[in-house]
């Protein structure tokens, strides 16, 4: 069955049902999951249109947490709402960037994480 790919994942020590999403540039995730996590104010100020709406970034957090497991750093923004997918209450929407970041690949047909990126942790860099 194709469909989205919704998985329980952790962020700041919280479970949380994330939307991975690569139709998505950045990585959303509810306001309660971002206390306590650093930040830093954007230059510029941007807009982001998601869920409907459109919200003004002033700031962005850096999260960490786990993906089946594995250790994971990204840049989030912090927002009060996602909605819902299949049938359940969103709390994070991976974004096209962290999945660059840590290789991570989508199988929409049998909904499963490709996470050996993730799992090596060893980068080549041009």
């Amino acid at each position: 069955m194709m469909g989205r790919i919704i998985k329980e994942i952790m962020i700041q020590g919280q479970r949380a049902a994330a939307l991975f999403d690569t139709g998505a540039y950045h990585t959303y995730v509810l306001k309660n999951f971002v206390q306590g996590a650093p930040s830093v104010k954007v230059r510029k100020p941007y807009k982001v249109a998601i869920g409907g709406k459109t919200h003004t970034v002033k700031e962005e957090h850096f999260i960490s947490g786990k993906i089946e497991g594995c250790d994971f750093t990204a840049e989030a923004i912090a927002v009060s709402h996602l909605g819902q997918a299949e049938g359940r209450k969103l709390d994070a929407l991976i974004g096209a960037l962290l999945m660059e970041k840590w290789e991570i690949k989508l199988d929409p047909k049998s909904g499963a994480l490709g996470l050996e990126g993730l799992k090596r942790r060893e980068f080549t860099e041009f």
